[in-house]
């Protein structure tokens, strides 16, 4: 996920910004319910939504210190709901998002770090089972290898989508989790910045995510994902593996498809009607050598190699890929079949 730079607003502006937050995010919440004939209540406001979340931070047992602290000057950010309406993971085709960011600068600069932090990455890879490419690869478009994690306060961007209608239940579970990362002394107030969708340090992780896969891989008795490449890739590697990841197996594979071959895959394969958005656009798996019986072959015009293991597909605007099972634990990662066939993809360039 990437966060642009914004500009800092004075005092004397503050409470025209924030009042401008508070309209716009209460138009969405309006508008996010169903029609109604009897007029329905108006939302809450914001500081009505945040003694919410004071109030159940502390049944939850996270102390009256840590609330104070890090609830006593939050604002709504009208940015980062701005952001929520159009991450290019959404809005762009697969060949858009992969042509944009697999540039030669990129694959080089992937090869380079691949090298420089091999015997390290050799290290989380016996420890995790999760390939040095498929990490860096995700290094790389999560935080450009490290140098851009974001600057955004995690708690403010959290607390306004949480107050935002569209996902409010996921990231006020994700405010939770920020809240108890400081309430543990796991991370300092400074040290939560990332995202405009609260994603932190250079694996780009989500509060809760922090909390279930962030390990102190270098062993020095504090977990760093936004310093040490050591914690970074360790956590990385045990994210992949919890999410599934089986060594010695591809992610997928480019593949040939012709308009012909298209059409009856049309008639005959079902998509996947469950799942996060991304799985919904995959379709039904199938074994390889039934790809291969309906017409599909190598994106070079070869045949598939015989496989009973099963693949989805994955279409793109001009580009379409079979994706195997440990396809499903980079979409753990980051649910979009843009952001996961591009890492595939880099990884593939970093291996070749």
């Amino acid at each position: 996920m990437r966060v642009g730079s914004t500009g800092r607003i004075g005092r004397a502006g503050r409470g025209v910004a924030a009042g401008l937050a508070l309209a716009a995010l209460a138009v969405a919440a309006v508008g996010a319910r169903p029609q109604q004939t009897a007029p329905a209540a108006p939302p809450p406001s914001f500081e009505e939504f945040l003694a919410g979340v004071r109030a159940e931070a502390i049944s939850r047992g996270i102390s009256q210190a840590t609330v104070d602290l890090a609830l006593s000057d939050v604002r709504p950010e009208l940015v980062v709901v701005a952001r929520d309406r159009a991450q290019p993971e959404v809005t762009q085709s697969i060949d858009e998002y992969a042509a944009q960011r697999l540039s030669k600068t990129t694959t080089a600069n992937a090869r380079l770090m691949a090298k420089r932090h091999a015997s390290l990455l050799r290290q989380v890879e016996q420890a995790y089972g999760v390939p040095a490419p498929l990490m860096v690869s995700i290094w790389g478009l999560e935080s450009n290898f490290g140098k851009f994690t974001g600057v955004r306060p995690t708690i403010a961007a959290l607390a306004t989508l949480a107050y935002d209608p569209r996902r409010s239940t996921l990231f006020r579970n994700e405010l939770f989790s920020a809240l108890t990362i400081l309430d543990r002394k796991l991370a300092s107030l400074t040290d939560l910045k990332g995202s405009w969708a609260g994603a932190m340090g250079q694996p780009q992780f989500m509060p809760s995510s922090f909390l279930r896969h962030a390990v102190d891989f270098d062993g020095d008795g504090r977990i760093d994902i936004w310093k040490t490449e050591a914690d970074v890739f360790g956590s990385m590697g045990k994210y992949l593996q919890a999410a599934g990841w089986t060594p010695g197996e591809r992610w997928g594979r480019d593949v040939r498809i012709t308009k012909a071959v298209m059409a009856r895959i049309d008639r005959e394969v079902p998509m996947r009607s469950t799942g996060c958005r991304a799985a919904r656009e995959l379709s039904q798996p199938r074994p390889v050598n039934e790809w291969r019986t309906l017409g599909v072959t190598l994106a070079g015009g070869k045949a598939l190699p015989t496989s009973e293991m099963p693949a989805s597909l994955v279409r793109g605007r001009a580009r379409h890929f079979l994706v195997y099972k440990n396809y499903e634990a980079i979409l753990d990662y980051n649910c979009s079949n843009a952001y996961a066939v591009s890492v595939g993809l880099l990884a593939d360039r970093i291996t070749n």
